[in-house]
């Protein structure tokens, strides 16, 4: 009972009603709510920072949304930190006991961390051979704590969900599912010790260096790894001691990002100046690897596609891509998207646009998604935010950085890779020439199918998402005329008067509406 009111209180579960009500106000454009308003930009991000880890991650994506909020709230959203006080030491100790109890891993292990969030905090150590390390525990109960959360969340997104259009829940929606995935596998220090040995694995050649961690005495409890120095990536007054050249660390970081994002699909999420170290030899050090997404090879291929078609302003392949993508709905018209890719391929064509101008027109574009039926898929959530985050690492020392014309150069050249082919023309002919005995295999098991009917076809979400909607459109007039003659056989038996005509024109209203719509 003492834990349950400690995750479901009243005093926070009205908090968390009041953040929620306010996001969901804001996003609907309403000004109150049962004769409640949205709280103000500073009350919103004061209650998220003392709601604590769940509600500071989740408002540090929705950050990202210019589609969702006004540019006053976006403001305070962005300044929300994930950074609070340590540990009590008896929470230290238990958390600590849990861990390393049953064995015996350090020569020595400095109690004060040397750095504090929301789900964890990192402490330096010395391994038994006296290697330094720095090892992050998780906090005590945190696994329970944002449990609950998701819970409470969960049950308020439900309760709102009817006030917003179809395409604004299916936005929403993938916000909240993904970020609630998200979350559960960051407090989970195992996980980021996969994460980290897979990030090695993946990107041994990169020119970023990651920690190397010591799976012998991780845990889900604490993560245990190579203790990495350097200065923060916003530390302007020492970095600029170094003479290292930024422009260089720039390129590197989109080209890493690049490789992340369209060759590989597996990101880091969370770039941020705390998670990134810059060496006295002008290396780059990545931290931190809970926040990591990967993208499916076939959403690569039509994002590249999308900014492929956009760079070439050819407008029925962009609509075709950003529908696959479920960025804009099946569903909608396209002569109403005509003017929404105008603004991508005016974006893409001025070389002459600044950092700030960019941004401008990307809010505007933004704005104008509103408009249309859309959402942004799962894995764009994420893009978006490490986009904005390296957006900002690079103004803060390039005069006029421009991320986005800084990566089209680079997926350009890359694209072939990206889409798969990287044999030249001779291995790939010859490769597809011994594929061949295949592909003949599977067109006579087609046949053979078909003549025996044994023949299945699979429907793509896209085309299963366009059958529903269509279904939805053709059935919606047909039970409305059933319930009108439903209704005129109640008025029928009733005594009310003039019920015999009524139901007579209610009856008629009905038998039109079915006819008219088949």
């Amino acid at each position: 009972m003492r834990n349950f009111i400690r995750y479901y209180s009243p005093v926070r579960v009205y908090h968390v009603f009041r953040v929620i009500l306010t996001v969901f106000l804001i996003i609907r454009g309403s000004k109150s709510f049962l004769f409640i308003k949205p709280l103000s930009p500073e009350k919103l991000k004061s209650k998220i920072n003392n709601l604590g880890a769940s509600f500071i991650k989740l408002a540090q994506v929705l950050a990202t949304r210019a589609d969702f909020f006004p540019d006053e709230y976006l403001f305070y959203l962005r300044q929300l930190h994930d950074e609070i006080p340590p540990m009590s030491p008896a929470d230290f100790d238990k958390i600590y006991q849990r861990a390393f109890g049953g064995r015996i891993c350090f020569r020595d292990f400095d109690r004060k961390p040397i750095a504090s969030a929301s789900i964890g905090q990192v402490h330096r150590a010395l391994l038994i051979d006296g290697t330094e390390v720095a090892v992050k525990l998780r906090r005590y109960d945190i696994e329970n704590v944002i449990k609950a959360d998701i819970r409470i969340l969960d049950f308020f997104q439900k309760l709102f969900r009817p006030m917003f259009s179809e395409n604004t829940k299916n936005s929403l929606d993938a916000v909240i599912v993904e970020f609630s995935r998200m979350i559960m596998k960051e407090v989970d220090l195992n996980i980021e010790l996969l994460n980290l040995q897979k990030f090695w694995e993946l990107y041994p050649n990169s020119g970023v260096r990651f920690p190397m961690g010591y799976p012998e005495c991780s845990c889900s409890d604490a993560l245990v790894m190579s203790f990495e120095r350097g200065y923060r990536f916003d530390d302007k007054e020492n970095l600029r001691k170094l003479n290292i050249s930024f422009e260089k660390l720039m390129v590197k970081l989109v080209n890493f990002y690049v490789d992340q994002s369209f060759i590989k699909g597996f990101f880091h999420a969370d770039p941020h100046p705390g998670n990134l170290l810059v060496t006295e030899d002008g290396e780059l050090v990545l931290l931190d690897f809970g926040m990591v997404q990967r993208i499916p090879s076939k959403t690569r291929q039509n994002i590249i596609s999308l900014v492929k078609a956009a760079n070439e302003r050819d407008f029925e392949e962009y609509i075709k891509c950003a529908k696959k993508l479920g960025i804009i709905s099946i569903d909608a018209p396209e002569f109403g998207l005509q003017d929404l890719a105008e603004q991508v391929f005016d974006i893409l064509d001025n070389n002459a646009l600044s950092a700030q101008s960019m941004q401008s027109l990307a809010f505007a574009l933004m704005d104008s998604l509103k408009k249309v039926p859309y959402k942004l898929p799962q894995e764009a959530v994420y893009l978006m935010r490490m986009s904005s985050i390296i957006e900002g690492l690079g103004t803060n020392y390039i005069e006029n950085f421009n991320g986005i014309k800084d990566i089209l150069p680079i997926l350009k050249e890359r694209m072939p890779e990206a889409l798969g082919f990287t044999d030249g023309l001779w291995e790939t002919a010859k490769r597809e020439t011994l594929e061949l005995p295949l592909t003949f295999k599977k067109v006579k098991k087609v046949i053979n199918d078909l003549s025996g009917n044994n023949l299945e076809v699979h429907i793509s979400p896209e085309d299963k998402e366009s059958l529903k909607l269509a279904l939805k459109k053709y059935l919606r007039p047909i039970f409305a005329g059933i319930l009108i003659i439903v209704t005129a056989f109640f008025v029928q038996g009733s005594q009310i008067p003039h019920h015999e005509y009524i139901s007579y024109i209610l009856y008629a209203a009905g038998s039109l509406k079915i006819i008219f719509s088949l």
